[in-house]
């Protein structure tokens, strides 16, 4: 496994990089079941910290746009 459960990612690009490693182990279909289950979980927790990066920087965004959302055009 990449890394140890609970272990918090340092930022949301290393919490996607383990994602994708932690899939990636997942599909092989070669981990014991033990660590499938851990893997799982593990994916849970990093899937869910991605989640609330990203609506983190929706609200920031919708208070610099003194909250209404406006659609972007380019120039």
């Amino acid at each position: 496994m990449p890394k140890a459960p609970l272990t918090t990612p340092a930022s949301y690009e290393a919490a996607l990089e383990e994602l994708e490693q932690l899939v990636g182990l997942i599909e092989s279909g070669q981990l014991p079941l033990e660590q499938l289950l851990t893997g799982y979980r593990r994916g849970a927790e990093l899937l869910q910290f991605c989640r609330d990066k990203l609506q983190a920087v929706e609200q920031q965004v919708k208070v610099l746009d003194e909250g209404a959302l406006k659609p972007w055009t380019p120039e």
